[in-house]
């Protein structure tokens, strides 16, 4: 029955950050969107942080399609630091938030709607403004701009708001989620980190 109800709802491709970010907009959006989850961040550094932030996502995934009887979906794509070092190359010395960050925004929702494109997606969307430290305007500007070039829809959204961030945390107890102490790139590992 489930099957056929999605059918009936948009196909809506999700970019998410990390595991912990993603419970509470996956939780928010599975009633009205087919959601795949792109798991998509080159920036994260080293290796073995990316491959952990992965893991904690696709279990995070499995969790909830058992416990609410979804099916939310994966695309899978590689592990591509290289391509986000080029493309920030000159702005490892801006401030977190600044530049930098700003690039790596535009890296990610490039790709993503790329593939939503490519793949038969109706719109596409971010987990990345949950979090208190981004800026969510930016990134809807961005991810408006990406969508008249690609040619699909892009969700605007402030996932923080009506306590989705508290909510997040919540999430992350309840599933024994790991929730790192840093944004993700190892120029990222510099700044001090706030308390959760």
């Amino acid at each position: 029955m489930k099957e056929k109800l999605n059918q009936n709802k948009s196909k809506l491709l999700l970019h998410s950050c990390c595991g912990p970010c993603s419970s509470t907009v996956i939780l928010r959006l599975k009633e009205n969107y087919d959601l795949t989850v792109l798991y998509y961040n080159p920036n994260i550094y080293p290796e073995e942080e990316y491959l952990h932030r992965k893991s904690v996502q696709l279990d995070l995934i499995d969790k909830i399609n058992k416990e609410y009887g979804e099916n939310v979906k994966v695309l899978d794509v590689e592990y591509d630091p290289e391509n986000y070092e080029k493309f920030v190359c000159g702005l490892e010395n801006e401030r977190e938030g600044g530049a930098r960050c700003e690039k790596c925004f535009q890296l990610r929702l490039s790709k993503t709607a790329r593939l939503a494109k490519e793949n038969g997606f109706d719109i596409f969307a971010t987990t990345l403004t949950v979090s208190p430290h981004k800026n969510a305007p930016l990134i809807n500007s961005i991810g408006e701009k990406i969508a008249k070039e690609v040619g699909v829809d892009y969700l605007v959204s402030d996932f923080k708001k009506q306590d989705g961030y508290k909510t997040s945390i919540e999430f992350s107890k309840k599933y024994s989620l790991y929730r790192q102490n840093y944004c993700g790139c190892k120029y990222s590992m510099w700044f001090l980190k706030r308390p959760e």
